[in-house]
């Protein structure tokens, strides 16, 4: 199956044999030429010159050329689809646990176009005790295709607390963890995404009580 044409504007652009820049240079396509866009990876084409020549060509050189309508080829179509059909993200945040230092992981999974699982995990360092916990919500982001876009989740997981080593009083306690989530993320380029959220956390403790608790997070992720 053919792919699209386009004429070559600039004096030439460089053929490599794979797609990135540590791959050798093995031909140069001339001013005027035509070349045939077959397949994509990442920012890099692989293409087909008239002369049969087939290589990868980074896409910063392919954007000054022309369309077979005359118009200049636009790419940034083909950037912003990897955004709206992006299935999966990881990343990491830092931010504060009720006044304590926190990081973070997450991995989401999208479901649909509105819809997602995450799995996230947090390490706190308090004065007097570290915290760990992780989390398991149910995400709904509304207007994913918006590159700035606010996202909610609510979700149940697990909270550990251990006591610093010189406080021998103390002891060591576990509960169970429920969590409503505010945030937004921003799609910054390519497949990096910033993100901020605030979280409210409830941990059932035993017979009945709870203890509140809440965080604010900054971070970065990639989507695939």
């Amino acid at each position: 199956m053919e792919g699209p044409r386009v004429r070559i504007t600039d004096p030439y652009i460089e053929l490599h044999t794979g797609p990135g820049r540590g791959f050798p240079v093995f031909h140069v396509a001339q001013r005027g030429d035509w070349i045939e866009l077959r397949s994509r990876h990442t920012d890099w084409f692989r293409v087909r010159t008239d002369a049969g020549k087939v290589g990868w060509v980074d896409r910063a050189q392919l954007s000054t050329t022309l369309s077979e309508s005359g118009g200049p080829t636009s790419f940034r179509d083909i950037v912003l689809d990897d955004y709206l059909h992006r299935r999966a993200e990881f990343g990491g945040g830092w931010g504060h646990f009720n006044g304590s230092s926190m990081f973070k992981l997450w991995g989401t999974y999208n479901l649909n176009d509105i819809f997602a699982v995450e799995l996230s995990a947090g390490q706190v360092q308090g004065l007097y005790s570290g915290t760990s916990y992780w989390m398991l919500d149910i995400v709904a982001e509304p207007w994913a295709d918006r590159r700035l876009s606010p996202f909610f989740g609510i979700g149940v997981g697990k909270i550990d607390n251990i006591p610093n080593a010189s406080l021998v009083s103390d002891i060591s306690n576990n509960a169970k963890l429920a969590n409503a989530t505010v945030g937004v993320r921003y799609h910054l380029t390519q497949r990096l995404i910033a993100r901020m959220d605030w979280t409210e956390y409830t941990a059932f403790i035993s017979s009945g009580q709870t203890a509140q608790y809440h965080a604010l997070a900054v971070g970065l992720g990639f989507f695939f």
